[in-house]
């Protein structure tokens, strides 16, 4: 090292040349710099010499132009551009936008759209924002990204053709023979600690990126791009295994589904697929480190190794959920959010979003119908609801509640004989963590309470409280609850709802009251009679809010309330008074009267 360390009897202190700090980009005074990178800074090149760095666009107001993708119309969305010469062109109105997002490396924190057709620009040539900012050529190009703020280390990423891109979501744009080498340094220990040097925060400035010494020369290029070019395409099949990606096509716990009668079975085959994922991606992070350290002569500072918290896939539970936790706290969290996603992704093909019969999204644009999906699948193995209404009760008062259809997307998925076997299999994954066992319940009847009680906030913290799918609600004593799906919803919604649940259900709770009075008056235990008359005393308040609701329901549905999706679900949600739950969630504001 450049820095002369004169050892006291009771202290140790630094000696470093200034002429040292001077060979590093902005001088900084970090005396424990190793003399092999203070050297790089001399001998090789930088990164902005070789690369162009952007910081992207600011908006003006990210609340009229950015929605998470799933807002709109699936079909307004253009990922096919790679230059802004395709803009005139192109028959979108939205465009994907890269916002940086969460540490993660490789790919991925792809969520959002940017509002970028004629008349979005000329909205946003009218802000106080700047969409040209140095980046306008550069955009919907090939680039590597980061996030600008980061809780970790540097979360570098590949971007694929097709973005615009955010101040947050910086990105750098270099010839496509370089560019997975260059990808693999910025991933690297090295990097990071010549990045620590540069600054010492954890803000990734465009600034910082460029001053990095970058050797492209050394031998070991393609074996780096290859070991990158994986990686990109593990943490690509990782992200897109999700709905909230664009790019999901169908639920990993299904592939194996016919070569198995058993959701466990595919569940633990899964797994294994998805450790060596794990494995697979951190070896060959570990190897690019081996690589890098050498060719920068840093053996005696850096060790390759990567811990395993730092394999940033999804799939990864010591990634996905960190802390000081045990091996089975973090299998039990993975298996019980597995089984939930299973769940999500069955409501989904019961909205008719997704089919069992087509991998990808089905109906995600405003306005679609049954007919709509049966002109794509004309002979579903598992047909959508008629409506898109499905209710949510604590109770069997439909035979088509989300509950019995669960039950019925199971046993089509995975087949009669062992039905009960993988409803207990779901029923004991929920119990995990998502809701607490109940002794002596069934199996449908945990799954009907995580349905009932849990599911709407696992989708809003899913969704990023831009939910696709509308809870409607009577109120507390939930007497009447139904999902509807936002992309199907129409001015008749509510009034079908009215007319085939609400109105129903208040004939069905009278006649139930009526029986558990008669029951009470035939009762001869005095326990069987103080719970006969605790149940009639939830069900007459469950009778009087289901009234409230019906009168206010009648109210809307009158109204015949249109959507328009370029609003964004905020703004829609805020639409129906408090018949929505969770209004103040989504919306940020009480819901008014």
């Amino acid at each position: 090292m450049s820095q002369q360390e004169t050892k006291d009897m009771n202290q140790h202190f630094y000696r470093a040349s200034a002429a040292d700090f001077m060979k590093i980009p902005g001088s900084p005074v970090a005396y424990w710099a190793d003399q092999a990178v203070l050297d790089s800074f001399e001998s090789e090149k930088l990164v902005g010499e070789i690369a162009s760095v952007k910081i992207g666009m600011g908006t003006g107001k990210n609340e009229i132009f950015v929605r998470e993708w799933w807002e709109v119309g699936f079909h307004d969305i253009d990922f096919s551009l790679k230059s802004t010469d395709d803009l005139d062109k192109s028959s979108g109105r939205y465009f994907p936008y890269n916002k940086g997002g969460d540490f993660r490396l490789w790919y991925g924190n792809l969520q959002q759209v940017l509002w970028f057709d004629a008349a979005g620009r000329a909205a946003m040539d009218r802000m106080s924002g700047h969409r040209e900012n140095g980046g306008w050529n550069y955009y919907f190009n090939e680039g590597i990204t980061w996030s600008f703020i980061s809780s970790s280390k540097f979360g570098v990423r590949y971007l694929p053709h097709g973005s615009a891109f955010d101040v947050a979501g910086s990105t750098l744009f270099c010839d496509e023979n370089n560019l997975r080498f260059i990808l693999g340094f910025l991933s690297s220990n090295v990097c990071f600690d010549i990045l620590s040097l540069l600054n010492p925060t954890l803000n990734y400035q465009a600034g910082n990126i460029k001053s990095l010494p970058i050797r492209l020369d050394s031998g070991i290029n393609s074996d780096v791009a290859n070991n990158v070019e994986r990686n990109i395409e593990i943490s690509r099949e990782d992200w897109d295994s999700y709905e909230t990606s664009w790019g999901f096509r169908r639920l990993k716990v299904l592939e194996s589904a016919g070569c198995s009668s058993s959701a466990s079975d595919c569940y633990n085959s899964l797994r294994v697929t998805w450790n060596g994922w794990v494995e697979e991606m951190r070896e060959n992070e570990i190897n690019n480190n081996r690589l890098l350290i050498e060719i920068y002569g840093l053996n005696e500072k850096i060790i390759p190794d990567v811990p395993v918290r730092e394999i940033t896939l999804t799939c990864n539970p010591h990634y996905r959920y960190g802390g000081n936790r045990s091996e089975e706290e973090l299998e039990a969290l993975l298996q019980c959010d597995t089984l939930r996603e299973l769940v999500s992704y069955a409501i989904g093909c019961m909205m008719g979003r997704y089919s069992l019969d087509r991998p990808g999204l089905i109906l995600a644009s405003q306005g679609e119908t049954l007919q709509d999906y049966l002109r794509q699948i004309p002979s579903p193995r598992f047909t959508p609801d008629d409506d898109a209404i499905l209710p949510l009760t604590d109770q069997e008062w439909f035979a088509d509640d989300a509950t019995n259809r669960f039950s019925e997307f199971v046993r089509v998925v995975w087949g009669d004989e062992h039905l009960q076997e993988n409803l207990d299999f779901v029923a004991e994954s929920l119990c995990l963590h998502a809701i607490k066992p109940k002794r002596g319940e069934s199996a449908l009847d945990t799954i009907r309470r995580y349905l009932s009680t849990q599911f709407y906030k696992d989708h809003l913290r899913t969704y990023k409280k831009r939910p696709i799918y509308w809870l409607f609600s009577s109120g507390k004593h939930k007497a009447f609850e139904c999902l509807v799906y936002l992309h199907r919803y129409n001015e008749g919604t509510l009034a079908r709802m009215r007319t085939e649940y609400v109105i129903p259900l208040s004939a069905k709770l009278n006649a139930y009251a009526e029986k558990l009075e008669q029951d009470k008056d035939a009762s001869s235990s005095a326990a069987e009679t103080k719970r006969l008359e605790k149940e009639i005393a939830t069900l007459h308040k469950q009778q009087t809010e289901l009234a409230e609701f019906d009168e206010k329901l009648r109210h809307y549905a009158d109204q015949r309330i249109s959507l328009d999706l370029d609003d964004g679900v905020k703004v829609n949600y805020g639409k129906f008074g408090d018949l929505l739950a969770e209004v103040k969630a989504v919306t940020g504001e009480k819901p008014s009267d």
